[in-house]
């Protein structure tokens, strides 16, 4: 029997779950009930995603780019100058870190960036506690 959320596609295989979509909207409920101020600042970067090659051109010339993290949180904590998140859903249903996402985490760290890979949503709630426990970045002026 096909559930509702297996409906299949014209090749007669059931279309894909997005896990990692679902984990991470999970997230999002979770920080605003208990986060609020980060659930105020955090955003997604909708960087993902099939696109038609026009519109992936149009997105690439307004500069969209391979291997950004999904989730930003501009709150400067421990010295760093924000967070950013590239989630992936729970083990087994996670997809490797490819080669633009890791040199982006990379290049963000250099830049004063704490930038992680967080494994479901538990995981990234349990990082971005850890990261609010840190002192408040100050900068001189």
């Amino acid at each position: 029997m096909v559930t509702p959320r297996q409906r299949k596609t014209k090749t007669g295989r059931a279309k894909p779950v997005d896990r990692e979509g679902q984990e991470q909207a999970a997230l999002l409920i979770e920080l605003n009930l208990r986060l609020p101020q980060v659930a105020d600042l955090i955003y997604h970067v909708p960087n993902g995603g099939l696109r038609n090659k026009l519109v992936a051109i149009k997105l690439k010339g307004q500069g969209v780019k391979a291997g950004i993290p999904d989730l930003v949180l501009p709150m400067a904590r421990g010295g760093y100058f924000g967070m950013y998140l590239e989630f992936k859903a729970t083990p087994p249903n996670d997809a490797p870190v490819s080669a633009s996402q890791h040199a982006r985490i990379r290049l963000l760290g250099e830049q004063g960036y704490l930038a992680i890979v967080c494994r479901g949503h538990f995981d990234a709630m349990e990082q971005i506690r850890a990261y609010l426990r840190l002192a408040p970045t100050v900068v001189a002026a």
